[in-house]
């Protein structure tokens, strides 16, 4: 069966200094910065302060400009320039962001950042209302940060090519707003293009509802996806791959697969002791100038919780007070690499769609790829 979908995105095959001539020509071409950080007001600094980029990856209608890797003690990042035509005056436009990567391992575009005596925190997007014990709480829904699916591989690959990965405490309070310490939820730039799409019914996914659900509340046995949402480990994986994590306890393997009925896309992690799933997104394009999907896909959080997540006393209140993300009752050991993490596959091991990709595709042939 001929099937519609996005190959995931390679680096273009072009050397370092081909990229900076090219990045350059655009820039000399009159193509402005819309920077958001304190290099606003002169975004060009960045270039003169060695924020150049290295490398370009393309998806559907945005060009990343990428510099090298680069870290401080939170994340492992990279500058990126994202190249989008301005719809209104038909022009080119370069938005400075940071990607990062997550402990799930997955690479994210930060919303904004919070630093000051007392907090040190990277925006993870919009602003959800959760109902957690019978109470509203509003929350970062982390996932609407997530960068496409197709171009996890390329900046993995961009990633573990790094030999030596430079410090760097400057480069995200050039390129991020900054907010106070109380300011959680992004601002405007990072909304309203996500308005604007979702303002279209004919965008959204599922008609806007969660695409799957836990009949049973703390039961993991009792996941339920709406009709056609389901993976398809039979004839959907797209893409193979593979990576490594200290946190994770070695190599991991990596599962890009599309829905039964091909409008959305999950990514599956299976590493020596843990499985779990990135939450999906659709296969349409439509990016930000974030560089992250405007429309998302709505499922229980619960239905994507990392191998290990959070799970530990924060001594910084009075009294002292447990931060967990991993549901009551599934709390594994503490990871001996972060022992702010502890391992959550109690609750992931029981759900059945784990339970179908470990048999369908961990034990069998690992790429049943589909045609294009």
């Amino acid at each position: 069966m001929m099937v519609e979908f996005e190959p995931s995105a390679e680096p273009a095959a072009l050397a370092p200094q081909q990229v900076v001539r090219e990045f350059h020509r655009l820039i000399d071409s009159g193509a402005p910065i819309r920077c958001a950080g304190d290099a606003r007001d002169d975004p060009e600094s960045l270039l003169s302060s060695g924020y150049t980029p290295k490398y370009r990856v393309d998806l559907f209608d945005t060009r990343f400009y990428l510099t090298n890797v680069r870290q401080n003690p939170d994340i492992r990042f990279f500058v990126a320039y994202v190249v989008q035509e301005n719809h209104r005056t038909g022009g080119t436009e370069f938005f400075p962001r940071i990607f990062y990567k997550d402990i799930s391992l997955i690479w994210r575009s930060a919303s904004h950042f919070i630093r000051s005596d007392d907090e040190n925190w990277i925006g993870k997007g919009e602003m959800r209302t959760y109902v957690i014990d019978g109470e509203e709480i509003e929350q970062s829904a982390e996932e609407t940060t997530d960068l496409p699916l197709e171009i996890q591989t390329a900046l993995e690959a961009l990633n573990r090519k790094a030999r030596r990965v430079p410090h760097d405490e400057v480069a995200i309070a050039l390129v991020l707003r900054r907010g106070h310490d109380d300011r959680i939820e992004p601002y405007r730039d990072f909304v309203e293009p996500r308005e604007r799409a979702r303002s279209d019914p004919r965008n959204l996914i599922n008609r806007g509802r969660s695409i799957a659900h836990f009949s049973r509340k703390k039961d993991p046995t009792s996941l339920r996806f709406a009709k056609g949402f389901e993976p398809d480990f039979d004839g959907g994986v797209v893409e193979f791959g593979t990576s490594k994590s200290k946190l994770y306890g070695g190599c991991l393997q990596r599962f890009r697969i599309l829905s039964k009925n091909r409008k959305i896309q999950y990514l599956f992690f299976a590493g020596p002791h843990s499985a779990w799933i990135i939450p999906p997104q659709t296969t349409a394009g439509n990016l930000t100038s974030y560089g992250v999907r405007a429309i998302d896909v709505i499922a229980d959080e619960d239905l994507c919780i990392p191998g290990y997540e959070y799970h530990f006393m924060d001594h910084s209140e009075d009294p002292p007070v447990l931060v967990s993300q991993i549901p009551e009752g599934f709390v594994g050991a503490t990871n001996g690499f972060d022992p702010t993490r502890a391992d959550a596959s109690g609750w992931i091991e029981r759900l059945p769609v784990i339970q179908e990709f470990r048999r369908k595709l961990l034990k069998g042939s690992r790429n049943r790829s589909v045609s294009r």
